[in-house]
């Protein structure tokens, strides 16, 4: 139940407190990442594929709800989590190159965390901010 590994709900939280650790540390504030989002640079294949699994949420959802399954939810953040997993080890993102770079991988991790708080919400499970 406590497994750091594995798909475990510590294991969500815990990407989830890892992605909120780089605007800390950044000490970024990400209101004007919602407000004025700035364009979503997509050059490598951890950053296509964290995009393309952060665009999946609403169907997470519709499925989850259509199915009465909400082991669905689950195993999206599963893979949410998973694929945030190889974005963080291999795509800097205070180090990024650019500031254009630096602001859109700021924003794949805000969008990110919203998603995992927002599905982890509604399976009745609390994120936190440290761990």
């Amino acid at each position: 139940m406590l497994a750091m590994d594995g798909n475990t709900a510590t294991y969500m939280q815990y990407a989830y407190a890892r992605n909120r650790s780089i605007f800390r540390k950044g000490t970024v504030d990400p209101a004007p990442l919602r407000r004025e989002p700035p364009p979503v640079l997509l050059g490598t294949p951890e950053e296509r594929g964290l995009a393309l699994q952060l665009s999946r949420f609403e169907e997470a959802l519709t499925s989850a709800a259509a199915e009465y399954k909400p082991s669905s939810i689950t195993a999206y953040l599963w893979d949410v989590a998973k694929t945030y997993s190889g974005f963080f080890q291999n795509c800097p993102v205070l180090k990024a190159e650019t500031p254009a770079l630096r602001q859109s991988r700021l924003l794949l991790c805000d969008l990110t965390a919203r998603i995992i708080q927002r599905g982890l919400d509604l399976l009745g499970i609390r994120t936190v901010e440290r761990m």
